[in-house]
C-alpha cells in the first residue's frame, strides 16, 4: 500500500507557511510515515522540482500537482504523471492569471527554492487569483498532458464546486473528487450526498503548514493507478 498526500502547498503559496520547504516538506512527510505526495500550490508547479530531488535523497514519491482556481472561483487539484507535463499545464494556467502584483505584506511571500532550501527567487504575479478558463477549459489542458482532475475539498464551504455551483458538472468527465480532513465522518457524508458514490474519494491535508501533514491513513494500491498505468 501506498499511504499518500497528494495536496501540500509549499512556501511558493502566499498563504503557505514560510517553513514549507522542499526539505521540511519531504523530510516531515518521510517522519509522518508517508509514501507520495505531491506539492500542489496554488496556479504554479515552481517549487515541485526542488522537492522531487530531495525526495530521491529520502526515498519518497513526489509528484509534481497544482491547485487551480478556475473562472468559477473553484479550487481543482490537478496532478501529473511528469513534471514535464505539469510544466505545460502550468504555463497555460499562469498565462490565464490576472496581472495582479503580490502584495507580500498582505498575502505573504510566494518563494521559490532549490533542492537546498536556497532562495532562488520570488513569484511577482499574484497566484491566489482565478485564472480565466473555466473548469471545462482547464480539464481540457489537464487531460491533454495526461493529468487528473480532482474538484478539491468538495464539503468546505468556500472554493468548492458544490458551494458555488451546486452540483457537479456532468458535462465534464470527472472521475474523482476531494473531501477534507474537516469532514471526519465519510460514510455518514457520502450517505447524505448518494450523488457522489460514483467518484473516487481522494483524502488530502490541503497542508498549508508542517503540522498539517497527512498521516498514513489513506492510500492506493500504487501511483500507477492514478495515471491508468
Amino acid at each position: 500500500m501506498i499511504y499518500y498526500d497528494f495536496h501540500i502547498h509549499s512556501c511558493l503559496s502566499p498563504c503557505g507557511d514560510k517553513d514549507m520547504t522542499p526539505n521540511n516538506i519531504v523530510n516531515m512527510a518521510a517522519l509522518s510515515g508517508l509514501n507520495a505526495i505531491a506539492i500542489s500550490d496554488h496556479n504554479t508547479v515552481g517549487n515541485v522540482k526542488a522537492c522531487m530531488e530531495v525526495a530521491k535523497e529520502v526515498g519518497i514519491t513526489v509528484l509534481a500537482g497544482m491547485e487551480v482556481e478556475t473562472e468559477e472561483e473553484v479550487h481543482i487539484l490537478t496532478l501529473y504523471p511528469t513534471l514535464e507535463a505539469a510544466q505545460e499545464a502550468a504555463s497555460e494556467v499562469y498565462k490565464k492569471l490576472p496581472a495582479i502584483k503580490n502584495r507580500p505584506e498582505i498575502f505573504g511571500e510566494q518563494v521559490f527554492m532549490d533542492k537546498d532550501d536556497n532562495i532562488t527567487g520570488y513569484e511577482e504575479k499574484l497566484l491566489i487569483s482565478p485564472a480565466a478558463m473555466s473548469m471545462n477549459y482547464l480539464f481540457d489542458v489537464v487531460k491533454s498532458v495526461g493529468g487528473i482532475y480532482i474538484p478539491a475539498h468538495v464539503d468546505r464551504h468556500s472554493y468548492s464546486v458544490l458551494t458555488n455551483l451546486g452540483f457537479i458538472p456532468d458535462d465534464i468527465d470527472i472521475k474523482n473528487i476531494e473531501i477534507s480532513r474537516m469532514t471526519q465522518d465519510v460514510e455518514s457524508y457520502l450517505a447524505a450526498r448518494e450523488e457522489l458514490l460514483k467518484y473516487k474519494i481522494f483524502r488530502n491535508s490541503d497542508a498549508h503548514y508542517l503540522q498539517d501533514i497527512a498521516t498514513p491513513e489513506a492510500y492506493i494500491s500504487d501511483i500507477s493507478e492514478l495515471f491508468g498505468g
